[in-house]
């Protein structure tokens, strides 16, 4: 029985064998192969990579001098937004100023007219009262003459209301 086992132990030890090495044949021809499409792969991506490369290079400095310049662009624009800023304050303080000063004259204009209209009607008025009082008083003179030369019986009662309206 021990031949027996033994030959079976050498035919395990072959069949082992012979599958590592058939394991070791395809594990040599998988890494020939990955490193066959590793190279391959190298070969494609190494003009691109160096494409790249250059064209980083290439631009680099335009990108630096594009940020630069927008940079300064922004600094200018903010320059010039503070002077319209500073030219807006100056012209809404100047156009109030304006307009309060207007606004005195139109208020002092007013009330010059007003004073004027007061005292034209005043100084228009009073003497035509005063001419027209006259008038009146010389009018109820006249009637009263008249009356008097009249019949002095027949209105002695209107004469007494006219002299009693006259005062």
């Amino acid at each position: 029985m021990q031949d027996w086992v033994g030959v079976v132990v050498a035919i395990a030890l072959i069949v082992q064998v012979a599958m590592l090495t058939a394991l070791f044949i395809q594990a040599r021809r998988t890494a020939q192969q990955v490193e066959k499409t590793v190279a391959d792969l190298n070969n494609k991506v190494s003009p691109i990579l160096t494409r790249v490369q250059i064209l980083l290079d290439d631009t680099q400095p335009k990108i630096s001098t594009m940020v630069s310049d927008a940079a300064h662009i922004v600094y200018l624009a903010r320059g010039q937004a503070q002077k319209v800023d500073r030219v807006f304050t100056d012209a809404t303080d100047r156009l109030r100023g304006q307009l309060v000063r207007a606004d005195r004259i139109l208020t002092g204009t007013l009330e010059a007219v007003e004073v004027a209209g007061s005292q034209f009607k005043h100084s228009f008025w009073s003497p035509v009262r005063k001419a027209s009082a006259l008038v009146q008083g010389i009018k109820v003179g006249i009637d009263l003459l008249r009356s008097r030369r009249g019949n002095s019986s027949r209105h002695d009662e209107p004469l007494e209301q006219e002299e009693e309206l006259f005062i």
